[in-house]
């Protein structure tokens, strides 16, 4: 399939097939799914999406992922190959007609002839699919891009070979032919045929990185899983584990499916599923999820779901469904090609049957010629082609330049449509790690003794907020001390002494039991880490993860662009309001599972939002594609970037505003581009048809035709390389 429109036509013809109560078909994954009576058999359902001029694979059974990967690569080598092969093929075609006769030895019937040779070969490599898939969609009613490609593209192949192989009709279509050379049209039908070529590569490449997404999730599930039974340790398939076995989790691994707790301490980190950046301690009767990784306690667990009913599992079919759930892209040309198409074919025959009646007696089928083919090569979609690609090319190159990376037009196109924008916390709107935000003494200790203590004690430790402690004593010019039978208790805390003092840095819960008086926690926003020296406690730290930079200045700029911001977090709604609240965000979804963001997401598209969704996590993959347009920080996982539409390299959310502008120009460029090419159209057909002739005996021959066309090509170009030179 080439675009959106493909899935919505198979979709249409597969479900008028006899004995389909409906189909589905998913344009990401290439997968149609179809709920039928059992005398509908897969050979039949092939045979109709081959009449299309389409090509299916039968899934026999099981996983048909891997024949769906093997036929999109093999699809991807066969563009390319085409698209390589087409222009060597076509640039010296084109190199020749743009001399005009100027250079002495590339015009006359040699270079006619030669431009016939290598033109035809380009249209036979470039052009043949576009043929047969229009003149299988002619056969069934249906018109597309494809319709106007190989209509043009074959009536200037045609025309030029008319022209060459009878010499009264080139006579009769230019006067001054024999000073210039014939006046051929091979050029544009093969510059056509590959420049449209390349740009189904660049879809398909485009497509490949969503379907990379995908499978990139299914392999977080670690393949092999350790499990307890009748007292032996079985090194087992992870997707042979049922539901309560017992489950050995050794420290560092991941989690291979959802389960609770039976024995056993530790932290685990889940932020690939929940955003959280904190680990999450866990202690019996705790559930965790498949695809986590262990801290650096070992976990006995009872698996509660395997297989496809794990969380990461629904998050792999969120992504799915999101993907192939998601609205073409409105596409002018494509919705005025299928009136555009049938109009121009009549306006053609009117023409010709015109001249044969009213023309002179004595040249009355020459003159019905010309006038037919002038009109269809001034109709030759060339202008209307380009309107879009060489504006989103532009688009694109310009956005390139400033570090955001946009994967296709209609990426563009959502964006600049789009009226909110949903904000992932951590790692998007903050730095996605701890920090110590304050330290708070007691005791009669000083904040400085309280972070020497912490410090000394955890900078053996990797656990994120150790780090943070160390960095924080670091920054404040405070020494660690020396500690000596440090010991780390999973989920906990750690102890040690210093200097001869038993010193504890941990959970409130942790220091209480240790026999530590304690208050009460009045921060939910922040996390805590409670220091005690022999019983004592002398203090607390207190750790959040800070906004970015450039966090609220983003806000402020989407805010002046018309568009709502909104924060979607897996984060506690304590934390998440006071970031939000730092940066200038009204609107708070707070404690949200992965696959429920897309349900958010679809909830703001209901209320009437045009969403664009930004985050930089695993946990964001289906928001991110169920989005209108998904945006993911360049900082992030390589699976949001897979997932998303535009990537952020710079990790600056400053950068979402000027995507945003730069997004809103380019759909202007494409607008103008498209009047300009309908207008030139409408402007140049009856002019083409000869509507002058009975007034001033004056007919647009077949050359002048195709001079107009390239000049209208030429604006289109211009118009949209305007894009490159702001600079804003």
């Amino acid at each position: 399939m080439s675009c959106a429109a493909c899935a919505l036509k198979l979709e249409r013809v597969l479900g008028a097939l006899p004995g389909v109560r409906s189909a589905s078909v998913n344009f990401a994954t290439r997968v149609a799914t179809i709920e039928c009576g059992n005398d509908v058999t897969t050979e039949r359902i092939a045979q109709a999406i081959e009449r299309l001029g389409y090509s299916a694979i039968v899934a026999r059974a099981g996983d048909p992922r891997e024949a769906m990967i093997a036929a999109r690569d093999a699809e991807g080598r066969e563009l390319l190959t085409r698209t390589i092969v087409g222009a060597i093929l076509a640039t010296p075609v084109v190199v020749i007609a743009m001399t005009h006769g100027s250079v002495s030895f590339l015009h006359g019937p040699l270079a006619d002839w030669t431009q016939a040779i290598l033109g035809t070969a380009a249209m036979a490599i470039c052009g043949w699919p576009f043929m047969v898939r229009a003149w299988r969609q002619a056969k069934v009613g249906m018109t597309s891009m494809d319709t106007l490609v190989a209509l043009g593209s074959g009536v200037a192949w045609l025309w030029s070979m008319l022209i060459l192989t009878i010499p009264a009709i080139a006579a009769m279509a230019n006067a001054g032919a024999n000073a210039h050379g014939a006046p051929v049209q091979f050029e544009a039908a093969a510059s056509i045929v590959v420049l449209v070529t390349l740009g189904k590569w660049l879809e398909w490449r485009a497509t490949r990185s969503a379907s990379h997404a995908i499978e990139s999730l299914v392999d977080l599930a670690p393949p092999r899983a350790v499990v307890l039974r009748d007292g032996t340790e079985h090194d087992v398939d992870a997707a042979k584990v049922v539901v309560g076995d017992l489950v050995l989790v050794r420290p560092g691994s991941r989690v291979p499916v959802d389960g609770r707790v039976e024995s056993g301490r530790s932290s685990v980190d889940e932020s690939m599923l929940t955003g959280e950046p904190m680990p999450v301690d866990k202690a019996p009767g705790d559930r965790v999820l498949g695809g986590t990784v262990n801290g650096a306690g070992a976990l006995r667990m009872v698996a509660t779901q395997v297989g496809s009913a794990t969380v990461l599992a629904q998050v792999v079919r969120a992504v799915e469904d999101a993907q192939g759930s998601k609205a073409p892209i409105a596409r002018l040309a494509d919705r005025v090609s299928s009136r555009f198409v049938p109009a121009v074919l009549a306006i053609a025959v009117i023409t010709g049957a015109a001249w044969m009646v009213f023309g002179p007696d004595d040249d009355r089928f020459a003159r019905a010629l010309v006038a037919v083919v002038s009109t269809l090569i001034i109709a030759c979609p060339c202008a209307m082609g380009l309107a879009t690609p060489a504006a989103i090319m532009a688009g694109t190159a310009a956005a390139a330049r400033k570090g955001i990376l946009v994967k296709g037009g209609a990426a563009l196109e959502s964006l600049a449509r789009a009226t909110t924008v949903v904000l992932d916390k951590t790692g998007t709107i903050t730095e996605g790690h701890p920090r110590v935000s304050s330290v708070t003494a007691c005791g009669g200790a000083t904040e400085h003794q309280v972070l020497s203590a912490a410090a000394s004690i955890e900078r053996s430790s990797e656990h994120p907020l150790a780090r943070a402690i160390v960095a924080a004593a670091e920054e404040r010019g405070v020494l660690p001390k020396a500690a000596a039978d440090v010991v780390a208790v999973p989920g906990q805390g750690v102890e040690g002494n210093i200097g001869g003092q038993r010193v504890l840095v941990g959970t409130r819960a942790w220091l209480a039991a240790a026999g530590a008086v304690v208050g009460a926690d009045d921060d939910d926003a922040s996390t805590i880490a409670m220091v005690a020296v022999d019983g004592c406690v002398v203090g607390s730290i207190q750790l959040r993860d800070a906004p970015r930079g450039g966090s609220a200045a983003a806000v402020a700029s989407l805010r002046a662009l018309g568009i709502e911001p909104v924060m979607l977090t897996g984060d506690r709604a304590a934390p998440a309001h006071a970031i939000a609240r730092d940066v200038g965000i009204d609107r708070v979804i707070a404690g949200v599972l992965p696959h429920d963001k897309a349900r958010a997401i679809i909830e703001l598209q209901q209320g009437g939002a045009r969403v664009a969704m930004v985050g930089d996590g695993i946990n964001d993959a289906p928001a991110l594609a169920q989005a209108d347009v998904g945006l993911a920080m360049g900082c992030g996982s390589a699976i949001a970037l897979e997932a998303a539409d535009i990537a952020l390299m710079g990790g600056d959310l400053r950068a979402l505003p000027v995507a945003v502008l730069d997004a809103r120009r380019t759909l202007r460029t494409i607008k103008q581009n498209l009047w300009w090419a309908f207008g030139y159209n409408a402007l140049m057909i009856p002019l083409a048809a000869g509507a002058l002739w009975p007034w001033t005996g004056w007919m647009l021959p077949p050359m002048l035709a195709s001079a107009a066309m390239a000049c209208s090509s030429v604006s289109v170009v211009l118009n949209s390389l305007r894009l490159l030179r702001r600079r804003d």
